[in-house]
């Protein structure tokens, strides 16, 4: 009683549900640099390396857990579905995604030579996973209810209980695989106690399977999935390479220097998520000049925000970087520099994709995001095993480079075409 009312209470909430919202986002994004921060002062870059394929292919697979519906169901308004229908739905994609685990833990033990405690660590972060990807259906139901501060404040508590009970545990134990039982452990706990707990009051948790549904609903979510999980995969393609042609050593060291790159693209959705709906009412009602003009503006920003970005790579970010994992990077300021490229690139991609969106050009994303997925694919191991973090880095730049442009030259080809027909001067 006394976790629900406090997870309820509020004097305001759509006041409370933006902010919980912001702090969640926070803490979420926290969750990886601090576990790998700890990670990498208490057990050295061997464990920090394991962890972080762990978290990539966790972060992977949770898309295929949510299947891309959370903002399907929550803008559900006229229940054209039911929630016994959507969490039905996600029982079973939440059973394919740890079936999808163990066939990859399986396929790094067979081909990639896994020892048995990366096995079980990768394993561990999946389950960590599979809980955030069956509460965000509860989470759905609440923010679809007009809850959403409830859902956000549940996420946040889980969070924070799992960064605190990983990183305690690392710094008595020195040992990644109990602080991953811990974690898990803790991460269903708290799940049990926050969102399922309080979920009964907006939920119906008696699942339907009725197959009508069921296929719709699969062939409805599989353009937002596949594009999430190409997005995904894409972010993450030189880890994959890195875990299948280099070591743990390596693996830990991109992820360091990649963590710029990690912030932009925070920052980027920070950015373009409350720009969403002007852009989208200038689009609606015909004013093209204008909405190209807004395009332009926010291209400016971003160009901006990556010299800035630059500027401090150049300057104080390896110091920074070097003190806070206390692991001497300072030989790999260029490959920072490329980083920092990257991510710009990935912000101006992240932009193009928010705007593709508000156009209605939906299905240009999967194409766009399945060629570079496969240029990934073909390009991963040749970057990485001829020139190692620098590989890496460029490739992971050349890809985001490549889909910005494709995803630009994809706008600006619809904003000409709507030219003459705008309402608006220039």
């Amino acid at each position: 009683m006394g976790i629900k009312k406090l997870l309820t209470q509020t004097n305001n909430i759509t006041r409370s549900s933006y902010v919980w919202n912001t702090i969640n986002a926070c803490v979420s994004a926290m969750v990886s640099p601090v576990l790998t921060i700890v990670l990498t002062r208490v057990n050295g870059l061997d464990d920090a390396g394991v962890y972080s394929i762990a978290f990539a292919v966790a972060n992977l697979l949770l898309f295929l857990g949510q299947y891309g519906f959370r903002r399907f169901q929550s803008s559900d308004v006229t229940e054209r579905y039911s929630f016994p229908e959507y969490y039905g739905i996600r029982i079973i994609t939440c059973a394919a995604m740890m079936i999808a685990a163990l066939v990859y833990c399986v396929y790094g033990s067979v081909v990639k030579g896994y020892t048995a405690e990366k096995f079980a660590v990768i394993m561990l972060v999946c389950v960590v996973k599979l809980v955030q990807a069956f509460s965000d259906v509860i989470h759905g139901r609440m923010q679809q209810l007009g809850r959403l501060d409830v859902a956000t404040k549940s996420s946040c508590f889980r969070y924070v209980c799992e960064i605190l009970s990983f990183c305690i545990c690392v710094v008595l134990t020195k040992s990644l695989l109990t602080a991953s039982i811990v974690c898990a452990l803790t991460s269903i706990f708290v799940f049990f106690i926050t969102s399922y707990n309080v979920g009964r009051d907006y939920c119906d948790y008696r699942p339907s399977f009725e197959k009508g549904a069921m296929k719709r609903l699969m062939i409805e979510g599989f353009p937002l999935f596949l594009s999430l999980f190409l997005n995904m995969y894409i972010s993450n393609a030189p880890k994959y390479a890195i875990d299948s042609y280099l070591d743990e050593k390596t693996q830990a060291l991109y992820g360091l220097v990649f963590m710029p790159a990690y912030f932009i693209s925070l920052v980027a959705h920070f950015i373009f998520n409350p720009i969403l709906k002007s852009y989208a009412e200038v689009w609606t009602e015909g004013r093209v000049k204008r909405f190209r003009f807004l395009v332009f503006r926010q291209c400016g920003v971003i160009t901006g925000l990556t010299v800035l970005a630059m500027i401090v790579a150049a300057t104080i970010a390896i110091p920074i970087l070097s003190w806070i994992y206390s692991v001497d990077i300072s030989g790999y300021k260029r490959e920072l520099y490329v980083v920092v490229i990257g991510g710009g690139m990935l912000a101006f991609s992240v932009f193009f994709n928010t705007i593709i969106t508000i156009i209605r050009l939906h299905k240009t994303l999967l194409y766009s995001y399945g060629a570079t997925a496969l240029a990934a694919l073909l390009l991963s191991k040749y970057f990485v095993v001829n020139y190692g973090i620098m590989g890496a880095v460029t490739m992971y730049a050349v890809l985001m480079t490549g889909l910005a442009l494709v995803l630009a030259v994809i706008t600006f080809i619809k904003i000409q075409k709507e030219m003459p027909g705008a309402t608006d001067v220039a």
